[in-house]
């Protein structure tokens, strides 16, 4: 099918190899190049259709953007062809990016001006969680470890998206990786440093975004950075719960989305979604390696009160707890916090976590002595020091009962030497958890977290693993032979000595150096999808 693009044709479909449109006469080919073939929608400013590219060899699919304005006063046409002229420009420059759709070309012909890219084949993830159901936890993060860097490249280069959004983000079908489209609502080069000291950028003659996914200062058109990160966290309670910011309730004193009683996550990455989801400016992360850094700490932390040699008025508050280290060193300079005090804080955050580093190992070697000198299991309380520590110990039948009755929260708990062949855990939370040697052949992972978790020699045969999350993890000695690891998120998991051969790697987040430490063979399949020894 050709289709028109006069805007005003009433019956735009038209046969095949037409050359003019059937209804108003029109030519159908565009440039003498692109050949319409459906309309994709309409927006504010522009209409997108699908087309092919009849001057290179395959015809390859394209995307056409037409500039075409919803009203026809003077200073929305003036707004419409600004943001359009932006969007060419921030694709040009940063469309070299793989998240990002290629710039192909922009032109102006028969007084109209177009815009092509790169066509992404997929389905958004609107579409995803609608069809397959709402993301787990273990999901969310491997989703933020995917979008965060996609975004701090953006940011890098001076751009604010504005419009982030499930509908905005494509899983491409052919590499399964998220691509983040429609750059319409670009703001280009902010300063932030002025923005958090004055409270406002350069105003826009347009608020731009998307309702409920925009945080308050750019609906006030004073976007900055940050207002990416805000709508990212929408995106994260959407991808939890299935529903849109118009279907969550609003705190009506402080203009929060309410959200945490629909979702069962720790809370450790409640925190960080509290954060990223701050209507202040001030207080919410301020980039998205701030976040990346968030997720990374130990969720396990007790506040770092007790650790300071001296306090700002007021304490430190205390959620739950857990203490978000990253946050507390952004926040020092608006709470009163010297430059010695975030010295403090940092030292106490590393001085903690070599404490338990240590505790987790002197617990593994115990749990060895014991099992080799039969005396059974033993409570961890008291090697691992405080009550925030402690790793809970579980049997076999006490794990398989939790997670029948829908428990899925094992963080901190020591599961070592259990036999757990074939067992169903999958989107369950193993955090910091102790696995050591335990058999858990043929299980089912999939989607779970298993995130600074202790896997040393473990028995991961055959085991289904895809899109689990693993970062940081200890898989060393691991025996991970046929294991379908497929998406997995294994950055920075140690991987030495671990037995990969005929495990499933495709399209698995790890590095080339970490894989060399492992043992392959001719049937592992690389992240690449290809077959072979690394």
């Amino acid at each position: 099918m050709s289709y028109c693009l006069n805007p005003t044709c009433p019956n735009p479909e038209n046969p095949a190899f037409s050359e003019r449109c059937q209804s108003c006469g029109s030519r159908l080919m565009l440039r003498d190049r692109y050949r319409v073939q459906k309309a994709l929608g309409q927006g504010g400013f522009g209409a997108t259709f699908i087309a092919l590219d009849e001057s290179l060899p395959g015809e390859p699919t394209c995307v056409i953007k037409q500039l075409r304005p919803s009203g026809t006063a003077p200073h929305v046409l003036q707004m419409a062809r600004e943001l359009f002229e932006r969007e060419a420009v921030t694709l040009g420059k940063i469309g070299n990016h793989p998240q990002v759709p290629r710039l192909l070309d922009f032109f102006e012909d028969r007084e109209q001006f177009y815009l092509v890219q790169e066509y992404i084949s997929g389905a958004t993830l609107q579409q995803e969680v609608k069809a397959q159901g709402v993301f787990s936890e273990a999901g969310v993060k491997q989703f933020l470890s995917e979008v965060l860097p996609l975004l701090q490249y953006i940011h890098e280069q001076k751009v604010i998206h504005r419009d982030i959004k499930p509908a905005n983000l494509i899983r491409r079908a052919q590499d399964s990786r998220l691509v983040l489209i429609d750059f319409g609502a670009v703001k280009n080069q902010v300063s932030q440093t002025a923005a958090l000291q004055s409270g406002q950028t350069a105003l826009t003659a347009y608020a731009i975004g998307t309702p409920g996914f925009a945080p308050p200062e750019q609906m006030a058109m004073r976007p900055v950075y940050s207002s990416d990160i805000y709508a990212l966290g929408v995106t994260c309670i959407y991808l939890l719960t299935g529903k849109s910011p118009k279907d969550l309730d609003y705190n009506p004193t402080t203009g929060e989305i309410m959200w945490e009683h629909l979702v069962q996550i720790s809370p450790h990455l409640s925190d960080v979604l509290r954060k990223m989801l701050d209507v202040s400016v001030r207080n919410r992360y301020q980039s998205s390696p701030d976040v990346l850094r968030a997720l990374e700490m130990e969720p396990y932390l007790d506040s770092l009160a007790q650790s300071l040699v001296s306090q700002p008025a007021g304490g430190i508050k205390d959620r739950g707890s857990r203490f978000d280290d990253s946050a507390a060193l952004l926040s020092n300079s608006s709470s009163g916090y010297s430059s010695a005090g975030v010295a403090q804080v940092a030292a106490a955050i590393r001085e903690r976590r070599a404490k338990v580093a240590q505790a987790t190992s002197a617990t593994a070697h115990k749990l060895a002595t014991a099992k080799s000198s039969g005396s059974g299991t033993m409570n961890t309380s008291s090697t691992l020091g405080s009550k925030s520590q402690v790793t809970r110990q579980l049997n076999t039948e006490g794990l398989r009962a939790a997670y029948t009755k829908g428990r899925r929260d094992f963080a901190l708990h020591n599961l070592s030497l259990l036999n757990l062949v074939g067992i169903d855990l999958s989107g369950a939370s193993f955090h910091s958890g102790v696995l050591e040697r335990a058999n858990l052949s043929g299980a089912n992972l999939h989607n779970s977290d298993f995130g600074r978790a202790s896997l040393n020699r473990a028995n991961l045969r055959d085991a289904n693993m895809s899109k689990a999350y693993l970062s940081h993890a200890d898989l060393e000695g691991a025996d991970l032979r046929g294991a379908d690891l497929s998406y997995a998120y294994l950055n920075n998991a140690n991987l030495r000595g671990a037995n990969l051969c005929g495990a499933n790697l495709t399209g698995a987040k790890v590095s080339d150096d970490q894989l060399a430490l492992a043992k392959t063979n001719w049937m592992t399949v690389r992240p690449s999808g290809k077959r072979g020894l690394l």
